[in-house]
């Protein structure tokens, strides 16, 4: 209909002006159709975002352990001495001065695991004094403490065997770098 109602007002321009005007105005008057039903969505999840660094240098490298030094040593019973030695000067008020007397409190055999870094990866006991649990305890922790120990870069990683010479008062010899005993 509108169709014929323009075709006939183009004669008339002014009539076609006024015909566009009035179906342009009941078009607008007409009733707008109902949106489709919306099925409720649920609402998501609150996403944690973590900042974005400002400059590709802002991210911190992995901690690595730094060992006081390397060792040199090709076969483990040399790591032995290397690792003796770390363990001495960094517990040097521990060490019993000369030699040992003739009865021990503790004579315990250790396995230590030492990875590329130096880090202690595990401790086992191949003669464990039993009868002081204490002792065997103390051992195990001052063992992981003196960590880092010199890296064995020949060997990549080590496992060492050493015997502890542990007195009453709580001080020590290592076999290895023992004065012997009286």
């Amino acid at each position: 209909m509108t169709d014929t109602l323009v075709s006939s007002c183009c004669r008339t321009p002014g009539k076609a002006l006024w015909t566009l005007a009035l179906v342009g105005i009941i078009a607008g008057c007409a009733t707008p159709r109902a949106p489709a039903p919306v099925a409720a969505k649920p609402a998501p999840a609150p996403v944690a975002v973590a900042p974005v660094p400002d400059a590709p240098m802002a991210i911190a490298p992995p901690a690595v352990v730094v060992p006081t030094y390397v060792s040199q040593a090709g076969t483990p019973r040399d790591y032995r001495r290397d690792a003796a030695t770390h363990l001495y000067e960094r517990l040097r008020e521990r060490i019993y001065p000369g030699k040992m007397p003739p009865l021990l409190h503790a004579v315990g055999v250790l396995q230590v695991d030492i990875d590329q870094q130096g880090a202690v990866t595990d401790v086992r006991w191949m003669r464990a004094p039993q009868h002081v649990p204490a002792v065997m305890a103390e051992i195990e922790r001052t063992v992981r403490a003196a960590a880092p120990y010199p890296a064995p870069v020949r060997m990549g990683t080590v496992t060492y065997t050493d015997t502890w010479l542990w007195h009453k008062t709580g001080r020590f010899q290592l076999d290895t770098l023992s004065e012997g005993q009286l």
